[in-house]
């Protein structure tokens, strides 16, 4: 069976060698992130992810603040070289998307179905995951690369009031992207006996 959408997901891919190199008009880029996650699903329709687009010096403003925050951590100098030049591969983005979960939604649907209280937290988090998939394959479909980081909770506070975000949402991921200066690698896969089960 053939399908337009597995092939633009083979196009989705970690791209790590990214530039500025991208012809896209970033209003046009920013529409993109929003449409994409406007119609990406969450439980309930409860519309829990967030996101803020950034480009230029505000998204290098963000691999600032990640950098500033891991040398606190890291005390071994030559260790933080390396970290250093993952950061400034992401620096030499197009931009960076900062995606959020708005926590208090979650809470009043806790409150509000008490009988799968349990589940919501779960729930934002596979909205968000969708979201992030869905906005990735986007950009590839575009020809512009990105890549998922996770370096929250570590910059939360400081990327916050940086940004004048608010308090109540909880910062889930960053992505930086940009040009497609170096392809990614081969991409290994699980033996499918291991992965999956056909039950007829």
């Amino acid at each position: 069976m053939e399908s337009k959408f597995n092939e633009l997901q083979k196009k989705r891919r970690s791209i790590y060698a990214i530039g500025e190199n991208v012809t896209a008009d970033k209003n046009d880029i920013f529409n993109l992130v929003k449409t994409t996650i406007q119609q990406s699903p969450t439980a309930f329709h409860s519309q829990t992810v967030r996101a803020v687009v950034l480009f230029g010096e505000k998204s290098n403003k963000v691999w600032d603040i990640v950098e500033a925050n891991l040398r606190k951590v890291v005390d071994d100098d030559e260790a933080f070289k390396n970290t250093q030049a993952k950061i400034a591969s992401f620096r030499a983005g197009f931009g960076t998307i900062l995606y959020f979960t708005n926590t208090p939604k979650v809470h009043e649907l806790e409150e509000a179905f008490p009988l799968y209280a349990d589940n919501f937290a779960t729930w934002a988090e596979q909205g968000i995951g969708g979201a992030q998939q869905a906005v990735w394959t986007a950009l590839a479909e575009q020809g512009i690369g990105a890549s998922l980081q996770h370096y929250n909770p570590l910059i939360d506070n400081d990327i916050k009031k940086e940004f004048d975000l608010p308090a109540e949402w909880t910062l889930r991921a960053q992505m930086p992207f940009g040009s497609i200066e170096a392809p990614a690698g081969d991409k290994e896969f699980l033996d499918e006996a291991e992965q999956f089960k056909l039950i007829d």
